[in-house]
C-alpha cells in the first residue's frame, strides 16, 4: 500500500514538474492592441429629449463605446472626453487643443491609432485641420452619425466599429486623417458632406474614396497624394469667408477687412469669377494688405484665373488674388489659417495652395 502511494505521488510530482516546464516555455499571450477614442460630441452622441422630442447631446464617449460590444473583441479602447458639443460649435477656438490632445495620445508607442467621434456638419473641416497639423503618421479616423442614438437604425455603432477595424488593418498607417462613414474611407483633404440626412453623405468627388471597410477585411485602393503638414502657430489669424451671390455689391468684403479680418476667402462662381462690384472690393482690400483667396462653390473642378472680363479669374489674379484650386471654400479658409502666419506674400501663399 505504501509502495502504491509512493508511485502515485511520484507520478503526480512528475506531472507537476512537466506542467511547470511547459508553462514556462509557452509564449505569453499577446496583449490586445490599444486604440484611443476621443469624443467631441455630435449627432452620434445625441438622443431625443423626452420633452422637446428633438436630438440633444446626451451620451459620453464611454457610453458610445459600451454600446458596441464587439469593440472589446478586437482592441482595448481608451476613451478621452474632449467635449460634447454639436459640430457647429467646432472651429479654430477648439481645433488646436484637439490637435495637441491627439498628438499626446499618439505619442504613446502602444497606441495603434485614434478615433475621433464628431458631428457631421463640420467633420470634414476638423479632419482637414488635423491632417495638416498632426505630427504622427498613425491612423486617425473621424466618424460621426447621420442618425442619433435614439433611432432604431442608428449608424453610429457601425461607424465606430468600422473605424477600429480600419486602424488595425494592414496599410492603415500613412494614409493621413480619414473620414470613414457607411464603410467608405475618404481622405481629409478631398472629402465633403453632400447630403443633409442620408448615411451615404461623405464622398470625395472626382478624387474618389481611399477604400472601404468590407465584411471580411479593409481594402485600400489609393492614397491621397496632395497631403502636406504645416506648423501649428501660437495664434490662428482671423480669416473670413464671404460668398459671391447674384447682385453682390462688395460691401461684405470691405466690411470684413475693416472689422479686422487678416485674410478673406471669397466663395466665387465657376472657375473663380465674381461681378464687377465684387472685383473692385477685392482689389481695394488687397491693395490695403489683406490677402484674398478665391475658391469655387462648384463641387468638382478647380478655381483658376481663366476669364478676362472684369471680375473674371484672370482679372482677380492681376489684382493680387490667390487661387485655392480644388479646395472647398471652407478648407481654403483652414489652409489660410495655418499658412498666413508664415507669410502674407501672394506668391508664398499661392505656392502653399498649389502643393
Amino acid at each position: 500500500m505504501t509502495k502504491t502511494l509512493g508511485y502515485r505521488t511520484a507520478l503526480g510530482l512528475a506531472g507537476l514538474i512537466a506542467l511547470t516546464a511547459a508553462t514556462r516555455s509557452a509564449p505569453a499571450l499577446a496583449e490586445p492592441p490599444r486604440i484611443a477614442v476621443v469624443a467631441t460630441g455630435g449627432t452620434i452622441a445625441m438622443k431625443l429629449d423626452p420633452n422637446t422630442h428633438a436630438p440633444v447631446p446626451a451620451l459620453s464617449g464611454e457610453d458610445l463605446v459600451a454600446a458596441v460590444p464587439k469593440l472589446k473583441d478586437i482592441a482595448t479602447i481608451e476613451v478621452t472626453e474632449f467635449s460634447n458639443v454639436p459640430s457647429d460649435y467646432m472651429g479654430p477656438d477648439r481645433w488646436p487643443a484637439l490637435t495637441a490632445r491627439l498628438d499626446a495620445l499618439l505619442a504613446d508607442p502602444g497606441i495603434r491609432g485614434a478615433i475621433v467621434l464628431h458631428g457631421t456638419d463640420t467633420l470634414d473641416q476638423t479632419a482637414y485641420f488635423l491632417d495638416l497639423t498632426l505630427k504622427s503618421d498613425k491612423p486617425v479616423v473621424l466618424v460621426g452619425a447621420q442618425r442619433n442614438a435614439s433611432d432604431a437604425d442608428a449608424d453610429g455603432p457601425r461607424n465606430l466599429l468600422n473605424a477600429a477595424r480600419q486602424i488595425l488593418a494592414e496599410g492603415a498607417a500613412g494614409q493621413g486623417v480619414t473620414v470613414t462613414l457607411n464603410h467608405r474611407i475618404n481622405a481629409a483633404r478631398e472629402v465633403r458632406k453632400t447630403h443633409t440626412s442620408n448615411v451615404e453623405t461623405f464622398n470625395s468627388g472626382e478624387a474618389g474614396i481611399l477604400g472601404y471597410v468590407d465584411e471580411d477585411r479593409v481594402v485600400f485602393g489609393r492614397r491621397s497624394l496632395r497631403r502636406q503638414t504645416l506648423p501649428l502657430p501660437e495664434r490662428l489669424p482671423r480669416v473670413d469667408l464671404v460668398a459671391m451671390y447674384a447682385g453682390a455689391d462688395g460691401s461684405q468684403v470691405r466690411h470684413a477687412a475693416e472689422s479686422g479680418a487678416e485674410a478673406i476667402v471669397v466663395e466665387a462662381y465657376g472657375w473663380g469669377n465674381v461681378n464687377a462690384e465684387m472685383h473692385d472690393a477685392i482689389a481695394e482690400v488687397i491693395a490695403k494688405g489683406v490677402p484674398v483667396i478665391v475658391a469655387t462653390k462648384v463641387h468638382d473642378g478647380r478655381a483658376l484665373p481663366v476669364y478676362g472680363f472684369k471680375g473674371g479669374g484672370n482679372t482677380l489674379r492681376k489684382a493680387g488674388a490667390v487661387f485655392a484650386g480644388d479646395l472647398t471654400p471652407d478648407k481654403a479658409r483652414i489652409l489660410t489659417l495655418l499658412a498666413l502666419p508664415a507669410s502674407k506674400d501672394r506668391a508664398a501663399l499661392q505656392a502653399v495652395f498649389d502643393r
